[in-house]
Formats: C-alpha cells, sequence, structure tokens
C-alpha cells in the first residue's frame, strides 16, 4: 500500500462574489446552473416533481440575492418575508440522474406587496419546467405588508 503524501489543510476562502455559488445574471434574467442527484429522483429514475420546486426556489432566492436583496437581513431588520401564494407549474420532459440543469429566472411584475417570477427549468436546449411563481411580501404574523421601498426600487428596476 503506497503512502499518500502529507499535505497542509487549506484554509477556507471567503466567498463575497455571489456569482461564485449563486449562478449568474444574464439578459435580464439569472441562471442557476444545477446537477441532478439521487436524491432528487424517483424509484423510475427521474426528478421527483415535486424536487422541481425546490430548484426553483434556490434560483428565485439567488436571483433575490443578485439584485441586492438579502432576505436572512430583510427579515432580520424589518420583520418582513416573502411567501409563495401561487405557483402554476407545467412539466413538459423530465431529466434524470447526472443531468446538467438550468433554472432560469426573471421578474415578471413587481406590486405593492408582491412579485411574479417566471422559472424555467432547461436541460441544454430542452425545456423540461415553467412555472408562473407569485411571492408575498408578509409580517411576522402572516399578514401582507407592502414591499420596504429599497427592494420595490431594486426589483422594479429589472422590468
Amino acid at each position: 500500500m503506497s503512502e499518500r503524501p502529507a499535505t497542509e489543510p487549506t484554509e477556507p476562502t471567503e466567498l463575497t462574489d455571489p456569482s461564485d455559488v449563486g449562478g449568474r445574471l444574464e439578459a435580464g434574467s439569472h441562471v442557476l446552473a444545477l446537477r441532478v442527484y439521487w436524491e432528487d429522483t424517483d424509484a423510475a429514475g427521474i426528478v421527483y416533481y415535486a424536487n422541481y420546486l425546490k430548484f426553483i426556489e434556490r434560483g428565485r432566492s439567488d436571483l433575490l440575492r443578485h439584485l441586492g436583496v438579502d432576505q436572512a437581513a430583510l427579515h432580520r431588520e424589518t420583520g418582513v418575508a416573502f411567501a409563495v401564494r401561487r405557483c402554476e407549474i407545467d412539466y413538459l420532459r423530465p431529466a434524470r440522474l447526472d443531468d446538467r440543469l438550468e433554472v432560469r429566472s426573471r421578474l415578471l411584475d413587481v406590486r405593492g406587496a408582491s412579485l411574479t417570477a417566471e422559472q424555467v427549468v432547461w436541460r441544454e436546449q430542452t425545456e423540461l419546467v415553467r412555472a408562473i411563481v407569485r411571492i408575498g411580501c408578509i409580517d411576522p404574523a402572516g399578514r401582507p405588508r407592502r414591499l420596504p421601498p429599497l427592494v420595490r426600487t431594486a426589483l422594479a428596476a429589472t422590468l
């Protein structure tokens, strides 16, 4: 048995650029790359339908982050949070283990207390899933609350 050379542990680096892990903005949309793992699939070896909701949630969260909306800080400082009010989703084609996917997210509408996003999951040039998601801004009691002015301005600038 050969010995492995001793190596010095490397210091973790701080990720200061959200594009390091959270996708990128491209032509008015946010693009998040994902890979399909075993945990994402069902007994037939295809992505379990509910997991697409996780994929689009990640894409939407990273879209907001790229637009300057830090949801954790927003909740901590103002008490408001975002909650899905409506999700209309069409499953067009399946994804399978090891597929490399892209979640493309873009804002369609920003209103007083809500926003609407279109999110599409792609595998190369094939559209797999299309969703329209309405997100409401809520207070700590779960009641609708107007978007904070800075958030509204940041989001509306992308339309």
